[in-house]
């Protein structure tokens, strides 16, 4: 059996060594800033975040898993330690008693609301203030047709997120 793979450029090899070191340095720059300022990972900010940005801030534990790119147990971990932090809670599914929901709290959303301008203070100072504007496009551009293959369904695709600071209502809760 002969072996057909086409070996890396030195300038493709480059590249991806870069890009692999990104992705190693980048979750541990979040998981820092978030656990010092807030006691949450990057994980746990981003499943509340998709819960607050839900109709109702409730989802079902599978598709919050699904769009958070986590297996069910380690979702229902994660939950587990949310919920006993008094920032979601789980019920059983009305539409389908089989499955469980989860919903974001009021102290979620204080949370959020709190953790936010630390959160993007450290990405803009990781990766957007090292960018030009050109560069930015760039980035999105390349993400975009990377994504593309690894994201096809585009769960993980977000082109924007309904929540902000700005939502008086979702503190009521």
């Amino acid at each position: 059996m002969t072996n057909d793979t086409q070996q890396l450029t030195t300038e493709e090899s480059a590249a991806w060594v870069r890009l692999v070191a990104l992705t190693e340095l980048l979750p541990v720059a979040l998981d820092a800033q978030l656990q010092r300022d807030d006691g949450i990972t990057h994980f746990e900010y981003v499943a509340l975040l998709s819960l607050a940005d839900a109709p109702d801030g409730t989802m079902r534990m599978t598709a919050l898993a699904a769009h958070t790119n986590a297996t069910l147990p380690r979702l229902s971990h994660v939950a587990r330690r949310l919920e006993e932090r008094g920032l979601i809670e789980r019920f059983p599914c009305p539409e389908d008693r089989r499955a469980t929901n989860a919903t974001i709290t009021g102290a979620g959303l204080r949370l959020l609301v709190d953790a936010g301008p630390g959160h993007i203070d450290t990405v803009r100072e990781t990766v957007i203030d090292a960018l030009t504007p050109q560069q930015l496009e760039q980035l999105y551009a390349i993400a975009g047709a990377v994504l593309a293959r690894l994201d096809p369904d585009e769960r993980l695709t977000a082109t924007s997120c309904r929540f902000t600071e700005a939502q008086p209502t979702a503190l009521a809760g």
